[in-house]
Order: structure tokens, then C-alpha cells, then sequence
């Protein structure tokens, strides 16, 4: 089996390369990556030199190399996408670039190929916000987007099952919720909030702090999107969810008792424009379909991140402010 990796060099599709590689060692991975900001071959160097490993530097956007990637491959596996919301709010520009015509991109190449299999890796964020008593989304929640990102991510979705129902592309979609483990960005909140507070800096906690996340271990998405890929229906949609809501407070409070720091080092911030109260994810039909299943509780997940982050200070101290 072949796999093309868009953004390979990310924070998910970097701990996927490591799975498949651990978890398949005959399979061979082609890393398809542009390496923007959020983009680090450090990631990926243990395995820099593994012969079924291949690193391409480039642009999903670029329809004659993604033409000449796709022909090689078996199955295309499209994690690339700007994905930091208070980034789009500041520019959404690249998010439509990459996450909407880069999509389209990659697809026309599957099709002009030979019909490729195509897994494509969205978001909840999709489906919007929900209110405190609402169920949580499912495979046949409304799209509601509420920031650039989303609604570039929501577009990119409904492209895949467009190229399912008119051209029988066989494609998977899967909407997970947040996830976090190693090598994640340090932008994002829990990496932030780790690094942040082992330099002795306080942690920036926005409005009021009962925003609740779903939350995920990064290697239980891997583990999510091999079932899909090797046993998941054509066509179909699985939302990937970790079952572990917290409110952004409590997901602070958390990293302060393991770092054994006081709540005096949160400050408390104004908030950014639209941000969704609440996601939560229903993960019933892969569980039922596919048996998967979150296996890493939040508290074991956080404390195995943030030993990897005290562990791997040099990864983080190298990215640019």
C-alpha cells in the first residue's frame, strides 16, 4: 500500500506518519508538505531515513505536482489545511487557498488518476456551537460554521461528497474533535499553556473561561483514521470525539495542578469575536461500525504531553515567536 500524507509535517499527520510506520512498516508514505509556520520536519526525523518514507516539499494548490504525486499513490490521506482560528479571523485568505482550492486540487488529481481512494480530515468546528443541554454533534448535524476556518473547512467537506455523488470518488470524511499529544503547535492552547508556564510565564485564558472542548489524544485519532481507511464504508462520514468535555477553566486547572502551579498564573484575557461556546462529539457509529473507541483518558493523555514537552524543550525553543 502507498499513502500520500498532505501536511505531513503538521501536528496530526506527523503522529500518523509515525503510526503507520510503527503499525505498517511495509507500507510506503509519501509526505506531501509546504512547510509553512506550522509545518516542522523536526517531527519527522527519526524516521527521515526509513526507505519507505518519502518528503515532498510543496503546495497542495500546485495541480502539476499533485498530479505526479497522486499517480504514485494508493490511497490519499489530506490532512493539509490552515487550521488556527484567531489566524483566520486576522486573514482568511490562505484558508480559503489552501483549504478550499488546495481540496479541489487534490481531488481533480484522485479523479484524473484513476479514481484514487480519498480520506479527507475535517473538524467538528463545522457543525458550530451547541448550547449547554444540546446532544452532541453527529454525522447528520447541520453545518453551521461560525469563523473563516470553519466555514473553509465546512466548503472542503461538502467538495469530497460532491466528488462521491457525481463522479463516485471514493471518499471517507472524518470530523474529530480537538486533539492534543507531541508535537502540537505551540499556538494552540493546551501546547501554549505547557510551554508557557515552564518558562515561568503566566497563561492567557480567554473571556470567561467556560468554553468546553471535546478533547482528544492525538494517537487515538490515528488509531481512528487507519479503521476508516482500511475497513470504513465509501462515501461515508465517522465523527471522531474523545468523550472528554472540559471547559476551557477546568482544561486550565488541570495544567496548573500537574505542573503543581497556583491559579495566580492565569490571566484572563477578552475573548475573540465568535467564539463557539461548546463542541462535544458523538462517536457511536465508528464505535459501532468499525469498534473504535478513545482508549487514553484526559488526565494520562495531558501527563504523557506534558513530559513530552519537558522532555523535547529544544523542539519547542526552536519555533519562531
Amino acid at each position: 500500500m502507498k499513502l500520500l500524507i498532505t501536511g505531513g509535517a503538521g501536528f496530526i499527520g506527523s503522529n500518523f506518519i509515525h503510526y503507520i510506520i510503527k503499525n505498517y512498516p511495509d507500507y510506503e508514505i509519501i509526505n506531501l508538505d509546504n512547510l509553512t509556520y506550522a509545518g516542522n520536519l523536526d517531527n519527522l526525523k527519526s524516521i527521515a531515513s526509513d526507505p519507505h518514507y518519502q518528503f515532498i516539499k510543496g503546495d497542495i494548490g500546485d495541480q502539476q505536482l499533485v498530479n505526479s504525486v497522486v499517480k504514485e499513490v494508493d490511497i490519499i490521506v489530506h490532512f493539509a489545511a490552515e487550521s488556527h482560528v484567531d489566524r483566520s479571523i486576522k486573514d482568511s485568505s490562505a484558508f480559503i487557498q489552501t483549504n478550499v482550492v488546495g481540496t479541489h486540487t487534490l481531488l481533480e488529481a484522485a479523479l484524473r488518476n484513476g479514481l484514487k481512494r480519498f480520506h479527507h480530515i475535517s473538524t467538528d468546528e463545522v457543525f458550530g456551537s451547541l448550547g449547554p443541554d444540546d446532544p452532541p454533534f453527529n454525522e447528520n448535524t447541520s453545518y453551521d460554521p461560525h469563523s473563516p476556518y470553519s466555514a473553509s473547512k465546512a466548503a472542503s467537506d461538502h467538495l469530497v461528497r460532491a466528488y462521491f455523488h457525481t463522479y463516485q470518488l471514493p471518499i471517507t470524511i472524518s470530523n474529530c474533535s480537538n486533539n492534543y499529544g507531541p508535537y502540537h503547535f505551540p499556538e494552540k492552547i493546551i501546547p501554549l499553556f505547557i510551554t508557557s508556564l515552564l518558562q515561568g510565564k503566566k497563561i492567557p485564558l480567554y473571556g470567561d473561561g467556560q468554553n468546553i472542548r471535546d478533547w482528544l489524544y492525538v494517537e487515538d485519532h490515528c488509531r481512528a483514521i487507519d479503521k476508516i481507511i482500511h475497513s470504513g464504508r465509501i462515501g461515508q462520514t465517522y465523527c471522531i470525539g474523545g468523550g472528554q468535555e472540559l471547559t476551557n477553566e477546568q482544561l486550565t486547572n488541570k495544567i496548573l495542578n500537574q505542573l503543581d502551579q497556583s491559579e495566580d498564573m492565569i490571566e484572563y484575557v477578552t475573548d475573540r469575536p465568535g467564539h463557539d461556546r461548546r463542541y462535544a462529539i458523538d462517536f457511536s457509529k465508528i464505535k459501532n461500525e468499525l469498534g473504535w473507541q478513545p482508549t487514553v483518558d484526559f488526565d494520562t493523555g495531558l501527563a504523557l504531553t506534558i513530559k513530552w514537552y519537558r522532555d523535547h524543550k529544544n523542539w519547542w525553543r526552536n519555533i519562531p515567536n
